[in-house]
């Protein structure tokens, strides 16, 4: 639960919340910084029609799709959204695996889901990952492999 007194656009480095509890308090909330805390799939975010800023850098979100579909529902005005650090923004910050053709696909499903931001991660939204979201974001998904028990097995 949020502190009454604290100022919720500065809930970075501060608190390491793991729970929104308490937010539905400020719902003409404009911008709302959450870097560096233990946010995770859990997120569940209050109606904030206003919120047009939303950072969640350096937390423990792992599935974007859950969380898009989230922000698209809850937050109609945001602009400018921003998820470095997340296991769900591949990049080589998060895994030597990740390379920028993972980041642009996932740039692009982002948008598909989100199709009003301006920027995304620091980077300025262009025309064209615009176009590209509108063709092919709905196909541009990372799909994560699951391991199942019998496959670690060996004969």
């Amino acid at each position: 639960m949020l502190p009454a007194a604290i100022n919720p656009a500065l809930l970075s480095k501060v608190w390491k919340i793991k729970s929104l509890e308490g937010l539905s308090a400020f719902g003409s909330l404009e911008e709302l910084i959450l870097d560096n805390n233990l946010l995770g799939d859990d997120l569940v975010l209050p109606g904030l029609p206003r919120l047009h800023t939303l950072t969640l850098n350096k937390n423990q979100i792992t599935d974007l799709e859950y969380l898009l579909d989230h922000l698209a529902e809850v937050t109609p005005a945001l602009e400018y959204l921003s998820l470095l650090g997340n296991v769900a923004c591949p990049n080589e910050l998060v895994s030597l695996e990740k390379d920028e053709e993972d980041y642009k696909r996932y740039r692009c499903f982002v948008l598909h889901k989100l199709p009003n931001l301006k920027f995304l991660d620091a980077r300025k939204v262009t025309k064209q990952e615009r176009e590209e979201a509108l063709v092919r974001g709905a196909f541009m998904k990372v799909v994560k492999p699951k391991v199942s028990p019998l496959l670690s097995y060996s004969l």
